[in-house]
């Protein structure tokens, strides 16, 4: 648990640090799209046939990976596919337009060959075929060799892709004991029994098929999607790593399996401060689920007794994406939850030990929200000044019939929106400044959030369903200082759930984590990157390994990377949640 003068300390440096007049309303826009210029085009196919199946309206995500270790992100592209109706009629909507098969894509990144971001695919090098109807992807190292490794997640069965450390991929599905059959969504890498090795949490959404696809109406009487409770929903399960890339199903012996929702979204953190890592699940139409970590194999759902599993009006909502991450600058996770059109996103703010409110509209966050169907979200400092801002990717999922009657084929299509945090607990919305990319309506899905080009400043790969994928490059947030730390084990492996406070003259604090999950059936950068604002350094790292253990590093300049080795720092206090 941070102590109280800390968390003191962190308020006054959240304070200093904020440039004057927090200009984020600047001529020049946040974001622009370099998908074409730096070659990352593709488009995710979702096999539409006019019979509304309930997958068409869900996929699909990407991953940011340096599968190479070259330093620089490269990036996992998650591909829909046909169905057995598809085939059968052959009326696709949106027909493919190759010659082979609809399959993922893998884009190496030649930021460090050539000094310009630029995109290549892969694919066909990689050894990936990945020809499944697939929804997400996780990344993670899973069999501890210091090379990151892919779990894609489809409407059906899954797949585990292992890094062979030479531009390869082998298909290790058959030998992990961590596939599953069944319509699976977001998924994370973590290590809950700090081992020091990555864990697998997967969620599952409903029991929905090819086969037993319903027939739904929408309030006009037309023919429209179901919703999620036309299904019965599915257990999650949770894989523990054996130490060598296969996995033990621990799903019953846990207690995960005991509970089931229409699992969507899903973030890790250690939400109640006790050192040990956490999980929460987003449901669509269920109660959410806030898995504490008991630290002897077993979690306990107190997302009711927390306040995180229904709104403030004690309903449950459509969970789509979901995200956590100290906002408010006092210590601990916050969580931010994605919703359907008339319910508004929320707002849980972590009171300190894992007991939430919800603030959705204290905080300026739900008139803002109620029109759109919201999907990839996350937390993301984007122009540095020391607060976390916040993302929303949005796209119907019930048509819209402004849009139906102008004849639209795919009449889903929503703007995206990017919310400004004052530093005073509350959010502006910052979209008129986005860029124009923002101005476009899109049925917009996954958002993997990373620094693409290494210049200091949060990116976001955008997935749009039957549309491009998107490159939002940041033009700004490198204006202020910054620090960016890689945190590895001794063979180079991401220490995913290490937490860091960042300390500068004064006492002056900011508190991140490590970690790749969040969003929305994506895998996000895992690497620490936090704005200082004015804060010009030099910077201490009081760095909290997963296990607990305490490391230290001073005296680290701005405006750079740096990579800290577990075992390498000074040894500092007693190990946290023992």
């Amino acid at each position: 648990m941070i102590a109280v003068p800390l968390l003191i300390s962190l308020c006054v440096f959240l304070a200093l640090s904020s440039p004057p007049g927090r200009e984020h309303g600047d001529t020049q826009k946040v974001f622009v799209d370099a998908a074409r210029r730096t070659g990352l085009e593709f488009r995710y196919l979702n096999g539409m046939t006019g019979e509304f199946l309930l997958p068409e309206i869900t996929g699909g995500g990407a991953a940011l990976i340096d599968f190479d270790r070259d330093g620089d992100l490269d990036v996992y592209l998650v591909q829909g596919s046909f169905t057995a109706t598809d085939r059968k009629k052959g009326r696709l909507l949106f027909p493919w337009p190759g010659q082979s098969p609809p399959r993922d894509q893998l884009f190496r990144n030649q930021l460090q060959e050539t000094g310009q971001l630029r995109f290549v695919d892969v694919t066909a090098a990689s050894g990936i075929r990945a020809l499944g109807y697939g929804m997400g992807a996780a990344a993670g190292d899973a069999n501890n060799d210091g090379w990151v490794d892919l779990y894609v997640t489809n409407w059906g069965a899954n797949q585990l892709w292992i890094n062979n450390g030479d531009g390869t991929f082998r298909d290790a599905t058959a030998q992990c004991g961590c596939d599953d059959p069944r319509w699976s969504s977001s998924a994370s890498f973590f290590d809950y029994d700090r081992d020091g090795d990555l864990d697998l949490y997967l969620a599952h959404y409903v029991d929905a098929t090819a086969h037993n696809n319903r027939t739904c109406f929408a309030k006009t009487s037309a023919r429209d999607y179901c919703g999620p409770d036309a299904y019965a929903a599915l257990p999650d399960r949770l894989f523990r790593n054996k130490g060598d890339g296969t996995f033990e199903d621990v799903s019953i012996a846990s207690g995960i399996h005991h509970e089931f929702g229409a699992g969507l979204g899903v973030v890790t953190a250690d939400f109640n401060g006790d050192g040990w890592v956490d999980i929460y699940v987003a449901n669509d139409g269920d109660p959410n689920q806030l898995w504490i970590n008991r630290r002897n194999g077993t979690f306990a759902d107190e997302a009711l007794l927390a306040g995180a599993a229904l709104n403030r009006e004690g309903k449950p909502e459509a969970g789509m994406g979901v995200d956590a991450g100290d906002f408010d600058g006092d210590g601990d996770e916050d969580l931010f939850i994605t919703h359907l059109m008339e319910e508004s996103n929320t707002l849980y703010v972590n009171q300190g030990n894992g007991f939430f409110e919800d603030r959705t509209i204290e905080a300026g966050l739900h008139l803002s929200s109620i029109s759109y169907t919201a999907f990839g979200t996350g937390w993301l400092d984007y122009d540095n000044d020391g607060w976390l801002d916040l993302l929303s990717l949005n796209g119907a999922v019930r048509i819209l019939e402004d849009l139906a009657r102008q004849g639209d084929t795919y009449p889903l299509e929503q703007p995206n929106q990017l919310f400004h945090n004052t530093g005073q607990g509350t959010f502006e919305d910052a979209t008129a400044q986005a860029g124009a990319v923002f101005h476009l309506a899109e049925v917009s899905r996954g958002a993997a959030i990373g620094d693409l080009d290494n210049d200091g400043d949060s990116d976001v790969i955008q997935v749009n369903s039957n549309g491009p994928v998107r490159v939002l490059l940041n033009q700004i947030g490198n204006r202020s200082n910054w620090i960016g730390l890689r945190l590895t084990a001794s063979a180079g492996q991401d220490m995913l759930g290490t937490q860091v406070e960042l300390i500068g003259p004064g006492k002056r604090v900011a508190r991140r984590r490590a970690r790749s999950d969040g969003s929305y059936c994506s895998s996000n950068d895992p690497r620490v990157l936090a704005g200082l604002g004015n804060w010009q350094g030099p910077v201490t790292a009081r760095v909290f390994w997963p296990d607990g253990q305490l490391e230290v590093w001073r005296k680290l300049t701005v405006d750079r990377y740096h990579h800290l080795e577990r075992g390498k720092g000074e040894k500092e206090g007693q190990a946290l949640g023992q």
